[in-house]
């Protein structure tokens, strides 16, 4: 059976600093006491902004050996609504753009955004650690304004990473078109990311009953929490993702983990709930439901 990672979105959201890290904690001491109760994390600032390599370095100082960063692309290549002022400075100057204009991700610019992340993910890449980089599409991205082929350009000329690509509009995933859209992710050898979501058949909310694995290496889950509402209309993340798994449906995450786990080397299970520390605490009992050793981390009087 494939080894499964169990991590969550970011390791730094504000529940989880106000609600789960010890409280005094250095924020730089963070990374480390969470890389002692999980093996992986999903890196969400990359989102936003390119990481500078010597912080990159730190992350990899401080984490064991075995341990994974998945890194999330910056939006520009998932055709969010890009402000310049999201992309390097210099990158802003070279393309002579305004901080507060809109970047239209042409074939250049993604080139030269993906150039000013090179270093950091060599940096990953060479300690070991460089897991999966994350397509989190948009939900205005449809089959009915757009085409697969438009994500053309950011996987090519990310072809020397395993990509997985979160599609965020259940159009691409209906009828005739859902096996359309799993060849064209096939194709390319990149990976599908499924998710558990709401039950609601939303535009906006992915079926949890999909089950696609379009690359032997890696099966890649994503979970969102279960309340529709706080799905559709909550207009922060934490609102929207804002769920605490019970017990009883950790274990048919873990079902469904070991399912996922026969048909791939590897299995990235993402906790996305991130209100509060809901996301810390379902990992771990996650884990736990997997027969994972789980370690907790030794506490000292001055945390707490």
């Amino acid at each position: 059976m494939a080894k499964i990672l169990v991590g969550t979105a970011s390791w730094s959201d504000p529940g989880f600093v106000e609600f789960w890290y010890p409280k005094k904690m250095r924020p730089a001491d963070r990374l480390g006491w969470y890389a002692q109760h999980f093996t992986m994390v999903e890196v969400n600032s990359t989102f936003y902004s390119v990481p500078d390599p010597m912080l990159v370095r730190r992350w990899c100082d401080v984490t064991p050996q075995d341990f994974v960063f998945n890194i999330k692309l910056h939006q520009l290549l998932s055709h969010h609504s890009t402000p310049a002022k999201l992309l390097p400075s210099a990158l802003q100057k070279k393309l002579r753009l305004e901080k507060n204009a809109k970047v239209v991700p042409t074939t250049a610019t993604i080139d030269e955004l993906l150039r000013a992340f090179a270093p950091s993910l060599e940096v990953l890449r060479r300690a070991e650690k460089l897991g999966v980089l994350l397509l989190q599409l948009s939900p205005a991205f449809s089959p009915r304004k757009h085409e697969l082929n438009e994500l053309e350009n950011a996987l090519q000329l990310t072809g020397d990473f395993r990509v997985a690509v979160e599609l965020r509009n259940r159009n691409w995933v209906e009828g005739e078109q859902l096996e359309k859209t799993l060849d064209f992710i096939r194709e390319r050898n990149a990976i599908f990311v499924n998710v558990d979501a709401p039950s609601e058949k939303h535009f906006t909310i992915m079926p949890s009953e999909l089950n696609a694995i379009t690359n032997s290496d890696v099966a890649y889950l994503r979970l969102h929490g279960r309340d529709s509402r706080a799905y559709i209309t909550g207009k922060t993340v934490a609102a929207r993702f804002n769920y605490n798994y019970s017990d009883a449906e950790i274990d048919e995450v873990a079902k469904r983990s070991k399912r996922l786990a026969h048909d791939a080397k590897e299995v990235y299970v993402i906790f996305n709930n991130n209100a509060r520390d809901y996301a810390p605490h379902a990992a771990l009992r996650l884990r736990k439901a997997l027969g994972q050793l789980v370690t907790l981390p030794p506490q000292t009087a001055e945390l707490f």
